[in-house]
């Protein structure tokens, strides 16, 4: 019978150990009363709770966290009310401060969310409002950061997920956006048209300058072929004259030379021709010559 007891002492008390031996996992934190006072905080690895002294009184996840709370109706400084929906994320700091700094931690975060938020936007007008949105972010999470960190809490980021202005406003916002829109719309068709005929004018223009330059190369090019068609003709002559003074040539040849160059002239339109008296004996020396061989001539029976 003590055999039996015993062993069913020592089955009890190995329960009791093995039942208060603690696993704490990874990114989490236990917080340990002694006596119904704070003793301390586990981090993460093995623990032993002394049975029925110590008691594990929270079990704080230290990862980061995320809360969506609902929407709330807030009245911007132009008097629109509308309804505005947060998004908190946050991480626990100081799991002792998180267990007996607030009562219900996310509770008390939403609640000065929603004034923080009334406060922010109460001093904003509805476009403002609307147009603001990492403003006001920046503005509540500095806030809700500085009052959490008593409750051993870290505001990571804030975010406003929806902002719902009244459905009448919608309405008219809808309808500015849509005027906005075809106002943009007729810009750009009047800022094609004027670029389409600026083309068009740079077009034409390019094209005269075309013409005009190749008229003007033209006329260039007929030009420099008349005028090389002139040096043509003085080198000709000039070699001519060249070749004539070598040729050592006497008085009558040149005088007849002169007469040939006369004759030439009175086939043209010219009506009167006037002789240099120094050739007029020369002229009639050729009449005789030309008479005289007109008469020895035989003629054909």
């Amino acid at each position: 019978m003590e055999v039996l007891v015993l062993i069913a002492l020592v089955v009890f008390l190995v329960i009791l150990v093995i039942s208060n031996i603690k696993i704490v996992p990874q990114a989490h934190a236990f917080v340990v009363e002694r006596l119904g006072a704070y003793n301390a905080t586990w981090s993460t690895g093995l623990h032993l709770k002394i049975p029925f002294i110590d008691r594990i009184a929270r079990k704080v996840s230290l990862k980061e966290q995320v809360v969506d709370f609902p929407p709330q109706p807030v009245i911007t400084r132009d008097n629109v009310t509308m309804q505005i929906d947060t998004v908190v994320y946050y991480e626990i700091t100081d799991p002792k401060l998180y267990t007996y700094g607030v009562e219900r931690p996310l509770s008390a975060i939403e609640n000065l969310t929603a004034t923080t938020l009334r406060n922010i936007i109460g001093d904003l007008e509805l476009d403002n409002t609307l147009t603001s949105r990492d403003t006001i972010n920046d503005k509540i999470r500095i806030i809700l950061d500085e009052a959490t960190d008593a409750w051993g809490i870290k505001v990571i980021r804030v975010e406003l997920k929806n902002i719902l202005p009244p459905r009448e406003i919608q309405d008219a916002m809808e309808k500015q956006m849509k005027a906005e829109r075809e106002r943009r719309a007729r810009i750009l068709d009047a800022e094609g048209e004027k670029r389409s005929q600026i083309l068009v004018a740079e077009g034409l223009k390019e094209s005269a300058i075309l013409k005009a330059d190749a008229v003007k190369e033209s006329k260039i090019r007929e030009a420099e072929g008349e005028a090389q068609a002139i040096l043509a003709v003085q080198q000709a002559y000039a070699d001519a004259l060249k070749m004539l003074n070598e040729a050592a040539p006497s008085d009558k040849v040149i005088a007849l030379k002169s007469l040939e160059s006369f004759q030439k002239i009175a086939d043209g339109k010219a009506t009167k021709i006037i002789i240099p008296s120094e050739l007029q004996g020369i002229a009639s020396l050729a009449t005789t010559f030309k008479e005289v061989f007109s008469t020895d001539t035989p003629k054909a029976e």
